[in-house]
């Protein structure tokens, strides 16, 4: 019965802070730079364990979410993985996370006035 908890705590979403954010995109960023400049030589030197590390830092960060998968993925391809695909997914999803956020938070309860 402890294995449905912690697959719960590891799918949970923490509410986004302003440092949270900041550490996200900082992660991608460093990540997406150094594939970049590292090019075909990635490969030899680690790629995958950079991917695998971005991966796990974003999802505690910010929370899992599904669009990390397929940029998981795509990070596997050689040559797509010179584009900045971690950076533009935490984008993303930063932007879905403060919408939900938005969308969660009750608003007031509206007080009537019988006359």
């Amino acid at each position: 019965m402890q294995l449905p908890k912690k697959c719960s705590a590891a799918f949970r979403v923490s509410k986004l802070t302003q440092t949270r954010i900041v550490a996200a995109l900082a992660v991608a960023v460093f990540a997406d730079a150094l594939q970049f400049f590292l090019g075909p030589a990635g490969w030899v030197f680690g790629d995958q364990i950079l991917d695998v590390i971005t991966m796990f830092a974003t999802s505690r960060l910010i929370g899992f979410h599904w669009l990390l998968l397929p940029t998981f993925v795509i990070e596997f391809i050689p040559a797509v993985d010179d584009l900045p695909t971690w950076t533009a997914c935490v984008v993303a999803v930063i932007a879905l996370r403060k919408r939900e956020q938005r969308g969660a938070t009750p608003s007031p309860p509206r007080t009537t006035i019988d006359v």
